[in-house]
């Protein structure tokens, strides 16, 4: 029978400790019991007696835990429910703790990324992926909820390039969390990028000018100051990318051979502010010729800019050693171009027409490639081989004049 004793707790309260010895392995259980205002001694006792009889019973049954083994439950139950609540991780939670620093440590790929290529992804998630599905938890996103995003952007009519960026970014993402088995089975295994109309020729083939449009634009280019002309003449006679150019660097001139070497890319995001990076791709890292009228222009810069300041970059800010600021070509041309009546004048469409016009007048494309720094011909390839009318009727009149040949001899 268990023992009972009257005690008197801080709050004035009284009560009764049961205890109850079970065996040595088990040791001693206790309980209190409060004893109800205003009853008698009697009625007491006699519920006391059915407490302690149910507490001894409930001892021996094995229904009442020692203080280790409440402890131990207790601890128990918490690590389950940490589990639980470590399952219960949002999109956003995910893309912030996991996915982003994995990639900038290069656990997710090869090797870490790029500041370019994190403001890549993180472009894609801040813009189009978390504002849609970043509270949800990881394990709720399914693949019908990826496809809904996904069209959600290509209706809104962005490009292809941002399509394809959330596109990527999901993938990769969600491809990440069933490798650390964050979700079973990965919603983006069946999710199909959406795709422009293929027979819209502006989204597949890139703007360019005609060898006219050309001179006529050299023409006025030549009226604008030194380092503009400068400029603008090197992404029409090299084909190279805004960056590549504003991060040239005077070492990277070769005035007795007439050339350059492209090592350099100067790149901008907001988190990390204008820095100098390596180009592109490997490939990107190139020597190519220049005319010998754009090396003249560079000669006439750097005399100009060494009675000003000195700087390792060829294209300065305005009476400072500083590079040019990677997005100030971008205004600047767009200014020039309403300057002029010049449509669409932008770097980039200097690059598209230096290849256009290289290729459509029998240029190799292998050359073409290695001179734009694309990673492979396929590029090339893909961008640039459409034909104008000129071309189509030259390349029937040489398949006409082979047969002619034939015939003679």
């Amino acid at each position: 029978m268990p023992s009972t004793t009257l005690k008197t707790a801080k709050s004035g309260e009284r009560f009764y400790e049961i205890r109850c010895h079970v065996s040595r392995s088990k040791g001693t259980f206790t309980r209190r019991w409060y004893v109800p205002g205003g009853w008698s001694e009697k009625a007491i006792q006699r519920e006391l007696a059915k407490v302690s009889a149910e507490f001894e019973r409930q001892c021996k049954a094995g229904e009442v835990l020692t203080r280790a083994e409440q402890k131990a439950q207790e601890a128990e139950a918490k690590r389950l429910a940490d589990m639980e609540a470590a399952k219960i991780i949002t999109v956003r939670q995910y893309a912030e703790k996991v996915f982003m620093p994995a990639k900038l440590a290069g656990t997710i790929g090869k090797k870490a990324i790029s500041e370019n290529s994190r403001a890549y992804y993180q472009n894609a998630l801040d813009k189009h992926i978390l504002p849609i599905i970043g509270n949800r938890p990881m394990q709720d996103i399914t693949r019908a909820d990826l496809e809904a995003l996904l069209l959600g952007v290509y209706n809104s009519g962005k490009s292809a390039s941002t399509i394809s960026a959330v596109y990527i970014t999901l993938l990769q993402l969600f491809n990440s969390a069933e490798d650390n088995e964050t979700v079973s089975v990965s919603p983006m295994l069946r999710v199909k990028k959406p795709k422009h109309n293929k027979t819209t020729n502006a989204e597949k083939t890139p703007a360019t000018y005609t060898a006219d449009e050309v001179r006529t634009i050299i023409g006025c280019i030549a009226k604008e100051p030194l380092q503009w002309r400068t400029y603008m003449m090197l992404l029409i006679d090299t084909g190279c990318r805004r960056g590549e150019a504003c991060g040239l660097h005077w070492r990277s001139i070769d005035f007795r051979a007439g050339t350059i070497t492209i090592e350099n890319n100067l790149l901008y995001t907001g988190e990390k502010g204008v820095f100098d990076d390596t180009p592109k791709t490997n490939a990107s890292v190139r020597t190519i010729d220049l005319s010998a009228e754009v090396l003249d222009l560079l000669k006439q810069l750097r005399m100009e800019q060494a009675s000003k300041a000195i700087s390792q970059y060829v294209f300065t800010q305005k009476g400072s050693s500083e590079p040019m600021h990677p997005t100030s070509p971008t205004r600047y041309f767009k200014k020039f171009g309403k300057k002029y009546g010049i449509a669409d004048f932008h770097p980039h469409k200097l690059r598209h027409t230096f290849a256009s016009i290289a290729i459509t007048n029998n240029a190799d494309i292998a050359s073409v490639s290695e001179k734009l720094g694309h990673a492979n011909k396929a590029i090339t390839l893909r961008m640039y081989t459409h034909a104008d009318a000129e071309s189509i009727k030259r390349a029937g009149d040489i398949f006409r004049d082979a047969l002619k040949q034939a015939n003679t001899e």
